[in-house]
């Protein structure tokens, strides 16, 4: 551990309480059957492209953009339903934009790889692997030239750490001291490949120690751990102490993608980490610190259900894009005569 380490981990974090842990709860079972939805419409033929579900992952997306302000601009990577939705995205779009309809954020264009809403903060997710890095490190780069205390969050998984763009962007972020959180959701598999088969380091916060960045490991499906410890990053973060990287290890339930025969995964393995679900583990911990009661809970899964169904009302309503919109939405530069 390097003293930037200590002295991170030294500072006290804003602990979870009953407000936040309940609404924590209540954005996790929005991102779960939303999600969940997702995989029925996809085996409907009602969603198009690739789906890349975050089921069992929630608890990372909730504690993290939760924190967040609406000038703090976030990233995402090919799995970016969660996130969207835990930084404000208003579900029905985010429907509308899967199934490819005009009142999608992107007006249907962009799928469920390239979201963005940036009335919302979310400047974008990609399909390519770490791609989003450089970016983040663009708008970190803009808020510290500014003057600002806006922070950029990038989330990717730890199979982008491989990537060239990687290094090289932890090295720029450090020398510079930008104003950027790097959170890698490392659920183990860089697509159908485990941690294992492409390194030999476990850990993705040991990979950046000789940056000399602030670092940390948490359980991702430990909401409150991921929390607390956010919450310190983001308060160095906004005190011009950047970079920082947060490690948080999970578990995605489903495959690679919605279809994915998982035949490369151990069922042992997959029972355990059914029994670390973030979302029964916070309502345990929550009904234990007295936070909140059976009531509560079903509530919140309940009204998570019925947004969830409006917003596919809504986005079956909505009419496919006009096709002279593929003329508006290009732009090519004109000679002159």
């Amino acid at each position: 551990m390097t003293g930037k380490d200590a002295e991170a981990k030294a500072r006290p974090g804003v602990a979870l309480d009953a407000q936040a842990a309940l609404a924590l709860l209540a954005t996790m079972w929005r991102i779960r059957v939303f999600e969940e939805r997702v995989g029925v419409l996809k085996r409907a033929d009602e969603v198009y492209g690739l789906m890349h579900l975050s089921v069992g992952q929630e608890g990372v997306a909730a504690a993290i953009c939760s924190q967040l302000d609406v000038a703090d601009s976030v990233y995402s990577g090919h799995r970016a339903h969660g996130h969207a939705i835990a930084k404000g995205a208003p579900l029905n779009r985010i429907m509308a934009e899967l199934m490819g309809r005009s009142d999608g954020l992107c007006r249907g264009f962009g799928g469920s790889m390239h979201l963005v809403d940036v009335e919302h903060g979310l400047m974008g997710a990609t399909g390519v692997v770490g791609g989003n890095i450089p970016l983040a490190l663009g708008s970190a780069l803009a808020t510290r030239l500014r003057g600002g205390k806006e922070v950029a969050v990038v989330f990717f998984g730890d199979g982008a750490v491989q990537a060239g763009h990687f290094n090289e962007s932890i090295n720029l972020a450090s020398l510079w001291g930008l104003p950027v959180i790097l959170v890698c959701e490392n659920n183990g598999f860089a697509e159908f490949t485990p941690r294992s088969a492409h390194t030999n380091v476990e850990r993705v916060s040991d990979v950046v120690a000789p940056y000399g960045l602030m670092r940390e490991t948490v359980d991702g499906n430990d909401v409150a751990a991921v929390w607390e410890a956010f919450g310190r990053f983001l308060e160095l973060a906004r005190r011009g102490e950047g970079p920082l990287l947060l490690e948080c290890l999970t578990y995605r339930l489903r495959g690679h993608y919605e279809g994915d025969p998982t035949q490369y995964r151990e069922a042992l393995a997959a029972t355990e980490w059914q029994q670390r679900d973030p979302i029964t583990r916070l309502a345990r911990h929550g009904t234990a610190a007295g936070w909140f009661d059976a009531e509560d809970l079903e509530r919140a899964e309940r009204e998570a259900r019925t947004e969830v169904e409006a917003a596919v009302g809504f986005a079956r309503l909505s009419p496919y894009p006009d096709v002279e919109l593929l003329e508006e939405l290009v732009y090519a530069g004109r000679r002159k005569p």
